[in-house]
């Protein structure tokens, strides 16, 4: 049976349009040969859909997409697609089959995820058994049976002891012969390798090919990588669709007796893992553009590597003519970093207008004066130069109906080094997922020889390196007052990151930081930084999430804690 691959980008909660889009896919999966189309988990939803899954009036309206969706689709061919199964009062996070005029849930979803940004239990019930179906190819009328699962379902391993059904083991007694897994798993650095290994391990206990297919796209934080694939039953990977493209793609479910299907669907080579954190920070933004409905962007260019990153990545998603910048230098600012930021510009091709903010300092010094009994002083005098570049960029981007991008990244939103109403203005925050360390190597990349197709591929023609050694090699700095560095405030980035990095993302505490040799006062000075600046995380720009632990929605602590 020759099988299709759906890796589709559908929009939340607009089930005609993502139906339609479906049917399209279907047609190219049928001129490729194939009998079986496979679409992601909740497709004709979009994932996570979150509270509109509380709209009875969609729950209904999903029924009449399936219904035209059924009754588009030829005879002979059929598709397994993620739905929700309205039963009574409750939900289920279902599987359909399509067919020709008629289809019919044959899945529920067992092990629904209730950690991180997600929060199926909110909304399902749990399935209570193992699924699967037996379906014919057309010509040959042989019969194929297929173990059915939807993402989480794979996430076990054949040693678990907890109270949790293992869907997989449960299929063994049923001897499928292929397994099916419609999922829409969000981006995660290194998460790819995880879904290989899990698939390798269900593909030895079966005994079978396992089919994993993805959900692709940026759905508000989200990022929906894709990376598809069927893997045999010897672990060996047989196909790999792309990384952050919609693709349909087809597989012979007797591929380890021919070849010949290699010469069709070529897995392409492996991408690093900065080169894929690429990817998906671009698609991420250009979709949390488009599909909200914003053509152009606006960010502030200050001459520094966080803004330098943010404007490459702007330009790659939306075009060099659709991005405009900002540059809006204090007395503080040096020399060079406006020509730095004028150079990079001008390499990208974006807009870009001078407004210094000196006369403004001055007005609201004096403004602020006589309830103050002088000029503003120390951070207040700092804050007060970032807010008044935050209001310029926000009265700009209003006007010409912009989106605004925020340019800080992880670090600074960790350790609170950002300002309220200032630079942490902004519709997205592009690279709040990235800690500073981060942000240097994806921008050293860019500039290396290794980012050259996907600077191709992106529009990024410019020879030569984009972001420049005079803003790789300068020291950051925010240049709030006279020769001010980060370091001044901050632990150096080297250290300061792995810190963050072990309290944010892996749930460590000081306590097993400092047992594991880690510097007492350094570790604590941290701690004491990550807590006190909860309260500005909580008014931040929505995050592209890119780690297993972003500042989002699955980021839940309280901002008046003693813990």
């Amino acid at each position: 049976m020759r099988i299709a691959l759906i890796q589709c980008n559908p929009l939340i909660g607009d089930l005609a349009g993502n139906r339609a889009a479906l049917a399209t896919h279907c047609l190219e999966a049928i001129a490729a040969g194939a009998s079986l189309g496979l679409a992601p988990e909740l497709v004709l939803w979009g994932y996570p859909p979150r509270d509109l899954l509380l709209r009875s009036a969609l729950v209904e309206e999903q029924q009449n997409q399936l219904n035209i969706l059924a009754s588009s689709l030829p005879a002979g061919f059929s598709l397994l697609a993620g739905v929700v199964e309205p039963v009574a009062e409750h939900l289920y996070n279902g599987m359909a089959l399509i067919q020709k005029d008629k289809w019919q849930v044959v899945a529920r979803k067992q092990l629904l995820p209730n950690y991180d940004v997600f929060d199926e239990q909110r909304y399902f019930l749990c399935g209570n058994q193992p699924c699967w179906i037996n379906i014919n190819e057309p010509e040959t009328s042989a019969s194929l049976r297929l173990g059915l699962t939807l993402c989480e379902d794979l996430w076990v391993d054949e040693n678990q002891t907890n109270c949790k059904p293992n869907p997989i083991t449960a299929l063994k007694s049923f001897k499928p012969q292929l397994l099916i897994n419609l999922s829409a798993s969000p981006y995660g650095r290194g998460k790819q390798q995880q879904r290989l290994k899990l698939a390798a391990a269900a593909a030895e206990q079966l005994q079978c090919p396992v089919i994993y297919v993805n959900q692709v796209g940026g759905n508000d934080e989200l990022i929906f990588d894709g990376n598809s694939f069927v893997m045999a039953t010897s672990g060996a990977l047989e196909l790999q669709l792309p990384c952050a493209q919609s693709s349909v793609q087809c597989w012979d479910s007797n591929a380890s007796a021919t070849s010949s299907y290699l010469e069709i669907t070529p897995a392409p080579s492996t991408s690093s893992e900065l080169e894929e954190l690429w990817q998906v920070l671009v698609l991420g933004l250009r979709d949390y553009a488009h599909k909200c409905g914003f053509r152009t962007a606006l960010l502030g260019l200050s001459g520094g590597i966080d803004s330098a990153l943010v404007a490459c990545l702007a330009v790659a998603a939306l075009g060099a003519a659709q991005v405009r910048s900002l540059l809006m230098p204090s007395p503080y600012s040096s020399e060079g970093s406006v020509s730095d930021a004028e150079a990079l510009a001008n390499r990208l091709g974006i807009a870009h207008s001078l407004v210094p903010i000196e006369t403004l300092m001055d007005a609201y010094n004096q403004g602020l004066t006589p309830a103050l009994g002088g000029a503003p002083q120390g951070i207040s005098a700092e804050n007060l130069q970032s807010r008044i570049r935050g209001t310029l960029l926000m009265a700009i981007a209003n006007q010409e109906g912009q989106l605004l991008l925020a340019t800080g990244n992880k670090s600074e939103l960790a350790v609170g080094y950002c300002t309220l109403y200032g630079d942490m203005n902004g519709g997205l925050a592009v690279i709040g997922d990235l800690f500073k360390t981060d942000v240097f190597a994806l921008a050293a990349w860019l500039d290396s020889p290794a980012s050259a197709g996907q600077r191709k591929l992106s529009g990024l023609t410019s020879e030569g390196p984009l972001i420049g050694a005079a803003i790789l090699e300068k020291a950051p700095s925010a240049e709030l007052r006279p020769d001010q560095k980060d370091s001044d405030s901050l632990p150096d980035y080297p250290l300061l990151d792995p810190l963050l990095r072990e309290l944010v993302e892996h749930h460590a505490s000081p306590e097993q930081l400092i047992n594991s040799g880690q510097n007492k006062a350094l570790v604590n000075h941290v701690w004491q930084l990550l807590r006190r600046a909860e309260f500005k995380r909580r008014q931040a720009a929505p995050v592209l999430k890119v780690s297993s632990r972003s500042f989002g929605s699955g980021w839940r602590m309280p901002i008046a804690s003693g813990g």
